[in-house]
C-alpha cells in the first residue's frame, strides 16, 4: 500500500524494518540477529523520546510476524492507564487470546514508557510475563537515558526526506532544525514539514518562526558582548527577549545549548566557553528552584561580564 501523502512525515517516513532505522547501529544489529532467528526474549530499550525504541520493536515485529503483525503484537502507549487493571485486563487477556502465527514465533506486547507503571503494576506484569512465557515476548520501552540520536544521523535523514518531498532547503536551516531537535528524530521532522508547509521553503529564519526559539545569532552576539565586558549592551538583548515573550527557562536553555554547541567568535576561547557554561547553568538552578524574574537574567548577564577563565 502506498504511503498516505497527507500522513504527517514521522508516520509517512517510519522504518518497516530494521535495515531502516536509523542510528543505534549495535542495538540494531543485535535485533536483526534475533529476527534472524526467531528466538526473541523479552526486551528492554532506553532512551529520550524521539529517539526510535518502538519503531525499532515495531521493525522486528514486521521481520518477525509478517502478515500476522496486526494480530501478533499489542501496543501500549504514553496515553494509556499504567494501573494494576491495565495489566490483569488488557495485558493478561491478550496474552491468554490465540492466535495463528508463523512456528515458533510469539506474540508481542509493547509498553511503552513502562518506567511510568506504579508499582502494583510492574509486580502484576512480572507474573503475568512469567506465566506466558510459552505464547508472549514483552518489549518494554523506559525514557531514563540520554542517548540520543547524533547530528550527522538526523542530517542524513532529514536530506534524505528532503530529497523525496522536493524541499528547497539551505544548509543553515537543516543545522537550525538539528539545532532545537536535540537528537530527537520525531522533533526533527515534525519541525521540518511544519516549516515546509508554514513557509515553503526551509532557511534559519524560517525554522525560527516555527519552532519560536530565541534567535541563536543574537545570543552568540550577547555572549561576545559579555566577553568584552559590554554589559549594558548585553543585557539589553536578554531584555529584549524578555519583551518577545520567552520564558526565562527557554531563554537559558537555549544560551546553554548555544554556549555549548555552536561555533563561538574568536575572543571566546574555550576556557572562556566552559566559563560560561557554567555561570549559566548555575542561573538554571535557580530558574528550576523558582527565581524566574528578569532580574535573574541580569544577575547572569553581570556574572558572564565578570567570567575570568583564569580563576
Amino acid at each position: 500500500m502506498a504511503p498516505n501523502p497527507l500522513a504527517p512525515w514521522v508516520e509517512k517516513y517510519r522504518p518497516i524494518i530494521l535495515e531502516d532505522v536509523v542510528g543505534n547501529e549495535g542495538i540494531v544489529e543485535r535485533l536483526k540477529i534475533l529476527a534472524k532467528d526467531g528466538n526473541v526474549p523479552n526486551i528492554i530499550l532506553s532512551g529520550p523520546p524521539g529517539c526510535g525504541k518502538t519503531t525499532s520493536i515495531w521493525c522486528l515485529a514486521n521481520e518477525l510476524l509478517g502478515d500476522k503483525v496486526k494480530v501478533g503484537v499489542m501496543e501500549l502507549n504514553a496515553s494509556d492507564e499504567r494501573g494494576i487493571d491495565v495489566v490483569r485486563n488488557k495485558i493478561k487477556t491478550f496474552a491468554q487470546q490465540k492466535v495463528t502465527l508463523p512456528a515458533g514465533k510469539h506474540k508481542i506486547i509493547i509498553l511503552d514508557e513502562a518506567d511510568s507503571m506504579t508499582d502494583g503494576a510492574q509486580q502484576a506484569l512480572r507474573r503475568t510475563m512469567e506465566l506466558h512465557s510459552n505464547t508472549t515476548r514483552f518489549a518494554l520501552a523506559c525514557n531514563q537515558s540520554e542517548k540520543n540520536y547524533c547530528d550527522a544521523q538526523l542530517l542524513a535523514r532529514l536530506q534524505q526526506v528532503c530529497q523525496l518531498e522536493n524541499i528547497n532547503a539551505d544548509e543553515k536551516g537543516l543545522q537550525m532544525i538539528l539545532f532545537t531537535a536535540q537528537g530527537d528524530m520525531r522533533q526533527a521532522l515534525n519541525n521540518l514539514q511544519a516549516t515546509v508547509n508554514a513557509y515553503g521553503y526551509v532557511n534559519l529564519e524560517n525554522v525560527l518562526k516555527v519552532c519560536d526559539e530565541p534567535h541563536p545569532q543574537l545570543m552568540i552576539k550577547m555572549l561576545t558582548l559579555c566577553a568584552e565586558k559590554k554589559f549594558f549592551e548585553s543585557v539589553s538583548i536578554m531584555h529584549e527577549f524578555c519583551r518577545l515573550g520567552y520564558s526565562p527557562e527557554d531563554i537559558v536553555s537555549t544560551l546553554f545549548r548555544v554556549a555549548k554547541t555552536l561555533e563561538l567568535p574568536p575572543n571566546i576561547q574555550e576556557k572562556m566557553r566552559l566559563e560560561f557554561i557554567k555561570k549559566i547553568a548555575e542561573c538554571h538552578v535557580k530558574l528550576i528552584q523558582g527565581l524566574t524574574t528578569k532580574l535573574q537574567l541580569s544577575r547572569l548577564i553581570a556574572d558572564l561580564c565578570q567570567a575570568d577563565p583564569n580563576d
